[in-house]
């Protein structure tokens, strides 16, 4: 690995990192908050809320600005934004700082996420990408099991705000590093599609909103609003995509087959697990009487196994293809909510959890992989955008469901039984996934390419 790749690999590692982890320690730091500012329940709802839909509806177009001026600077940019929005945060004098404040760091947060995907593309071969992608899987779910302690480390010795300014520092110095590495000689040349980055951003934000408020709304027709911006927004932006000449999502990515179902498989995923956890909150606490701490600490082997099955992902992806390894990750994720189902005891709780964090990192690391390695180098932003939009669509779909399966008084049986029905389906999506031999012929066809003397490789992958 030369000294390029490895300072891409920890910029993106890093700050991929960076993002988890302030989602995470965000959630223990609220009931603080909130008191500390005499904040309703609403208000607090929207310092998170804002962020999510400032970034859901940045994504994909944040990701074609780093195709066109460079991954390392959108990056760079994000990461110092980042910083300096949550610096803001923690000084911030009343709720409403807060709100507006988190909605700029969802902006900046948009720019530097596709960038952690698009970097990786850039600068490494095809066929050198599964180890990368299974680094950052395993650095986002180490976050994820570090944020619940270090938040309540840091809420409990120096109060909410300590949990902002933790920030500063890492994210200006992963710009720096960033910074340091040098930009490819060639970006892409595709004017900006300025008209189709608005109406997908008011579709993705409607759609986004739609689902947060949902649970809390106590009727599907509260949010009747945003379901009928997101069908016209969407009919408009496919309209707008067909006719333009520069279209913001290329044709050859998103009428790719492998690529949409490799998205598929990502919400899927994403929701089942999500959803899983907000369902498991209430068994573990309401039904099973278990405090906060008993029931964190038997989730614990979610966070370990996927951590653990990241870099087993990318063996398993080599060796047995996307398509074997993605359907047998989906089904084991499905067979953990399945017993988490009927868990009663701390074995079959584990057990459970288990089973959903090694089925997740596992899928992760496969069907990010297909979005990435399959999308030509000018388009690696827009694909990194459009996989951060499936995580993030994803989850709050996820949450969405079982929250209203919940509100039926059926139990925590039911919800759980639909969200292992959502994790099979995602295995269904996963068999459109190429095998062995089609990786093998891309590799092949992409290594003669850049033999040839071609100083960016660009490719139209054909389906398998």
């Amino acid at each position: 690995m030369t000294r390029h790749q490895r300072l891409t690999l920890v910029s993106s590692v890093a700050g991929a990192a960076i993002v988890a982890l302030d989602g995470t320690v965000l959630t223990v730091a609220q009931p603080t908050l909130r008191r500390d500012l005499g904040a309703s329940f609403a208000e607090v709802q929207w310092a998170s809320t804002g962020y999510l839909v400032a970034v859901a509806a940045l994504l994909v177009f944040a990701g074609r600005l780093g195709d066109r001026y460079g991954h390392r600077r959108l990056f760079a940019a994000g990461t110092a934004g980042f910083g300096v929005a949550s610096a803001g945060i923690g000084l911030a004098s009343g709720i409403g700082w807060v709100i507006a404040l988190r909605v700029v760091q969802g902006v900046f947060g948009a720019l530097l996420q596709p960038a952690t995907l698009g970097m990786l593309r850039t600068a490494f071969p095809p066929d050198r990408l599964r180890g990368p992608i299974a680094v950052r899987t395993a650095a986002i779910g180490l976050a994820v099991a570090a944020g619940p302690v270090l938040g309540g480390a840091l809420v409990t010795g120096a109060g909410w705000r300590a949990v902002f300014l933790v920030n500063i520092g890492p994210a200006l110095l992963m710009g720096l590093l960033a910074l340091a590495a040098p930009e490819p000689r060639r970006v892409s040349s595709a004017r900006l599609d300025v008209p189709g980055a608005l109406l997908l951003a008011v579709g993705l934000a409607a759609l986004v909103h739609t689902l947060v408020v949902l649970p809390g709304a106590g009727r599907p027709a509260g949010s009747g609003w945003g379901l009928v911006v997101l069908v016209l927004t969407g009919a408009a932006f496919v309209r707008h995509e067909r006719r333009t000449a520069s279209p913001l999502v290329p044709p050859d990515l998103v009428g790719s087959v492998s690529v949409a179902a490799a998205l598929a498989v990502l919400v899927a995923a994403s929701a089942a697990l999500s959803g899983t956890l907000f369902v498991c909150t209430y068994l573990l606490q309401d039904t099973l009487r278990l405090d906060p701490l008993g029931g964190a600490l038997r989730s614990l082997p979610l966070a370990v196994l996927m951590v653990a099955s990241a870099p087993g992902g990318a063996v398993l992806l080599r060796r047995a293809g996307a398509r074997r390894t993605t359907v047998s990750a989906m089904a084991v994720l499905a067979l953990g909510v399945l017993v988490l189902s009927r868990a009663s005891g701390t074995p079959a709780l584990c057990a459970g959890f288990g089973l959903l964090g090694a089925g997740f990192g596992t899928v992760m690391v496969a069907a990010t992989h297909v979005v990435v390695r399959r999308a030509p180098v000018e388009s690696a932003g827009v694909a990194g955008g459009l996989q951060q939009t499936a995580m993030n669509v994803g989850p709050a779909l996820g949450v969405a469901g079982a929250a209203a399966l919940m509100g039926l008084r059926a139990g925590t049986g039911l919800p759980l039984g639909v969200l292992a029905g959502v994790a099979v389906a995602g295995a269904g999506a996963g068999a459109l996934l190429p095998g062995p031999f089609g990786a093998a012929r891309d590799d092949h066809r992409e290594t003669i390419t850049a033999n040839r003397g071609t100083d960016r490789v660009f490719l139209r992958h054909d389906e398998v």
